[in-house]
């Protein structure tokens, strides 16, 4: 399958990142299909979209049979570990991607998966911050599965994309930061626009880490719009 014509299967795309995400894909020229998995109706429709509904992640055999195809995968599904007892977010972070990654890597095997992990991720898995060594673990048994090639994105703070319905309502209050942190600390500002060129700029053109930092995030959403 020819990754410059991108087909991709979309996860989270309920939450702010994967509605950006999604929103980004439908408008580029060379994503030719997306497939989203959710738990609940998106709202959205396009041509180029196709939506399955399902309530269990961690079984997709039910749906096994319309998610070959693809060659990528954009999971932005995650949640905060705020207020979350141990058990469920690993269930929810670890047990869960891994579910899913297991799934298309054996239906997909010529697949690029971009995982959504966040700025201070752990990849020792040693450190005193939970949150940061289950993603850690995350990354790095997503790393092992046979998929064409794995990238572990870790974004800081992202600037949602105006108009989006999905947008927590605290980034009215806290978006005027942005500019003031992107001029005194680049690597940890991004946008959503250049989160999701960025993703699509690797399922095409592969990268030299696998583990996307802030910077290159930026950087590959540059040379994603200037190509």
């Amino acid at each position: 399958m020819d990754p410059s014509s991108i087909r991709a299967i979309i996860t989270g795309a309920t939450g702010m990142v994967g509605e950006g995400v999604l929103y980004m894909c439908l408008q580029h020229p060379d994503v030719e299909a997306v497939l989203v998995i959710n738990r609940k109706p998106s709202g959205v429709s396009h041509p180029k979209l196709k939506e399955v509904i399902h309530p269990d992640f961690f079984n997709l055999s039910a749906i096994e049979g319309q998610l070959s195809g693809y060659n990528a995968c954009f999971f932005c599904l995650g949640v905060s570990s705020v207020g979350m007892g141990a058990e469920q977010y690993f269930q929810t972070t670890y047990t869960l991607t891994m579910a899913v990654a297991g799934t298309l890597s054996r239906l997909n095997p010529d697949m690029s998966f971009c995982y959504i992990s966040g700025a201070g991720t752990d990849s020792s898995e040693k450190g005193r911050i939970r949150w940061a060594r289950v993603k850690g673990r995350t990354e790095n048994d997503l790393m092992r599965l046979p998929f064409r090639q794995v990238f572990a994105f870790r974004p800081g703070f992202i600037k949602p994309i105006p108009g989006l319905v999905r947008t927590h309502s605290f980034y009215k209050y806290i978006n005027w930061l942005f500019p003031l942190g992107r001029a005194l600390y680049p690597s940890g500002f991004c946008t959503l626009q250049e989160l999701a060129l960025a993703m699509i700029r690797v399922v095409k053109q592969g990268y030299e880490r696998k583990v996307i930092e802030g910077k290159d995030i930026i950087r590959l959403a540059k040379e994603e719009q200037t190509k």
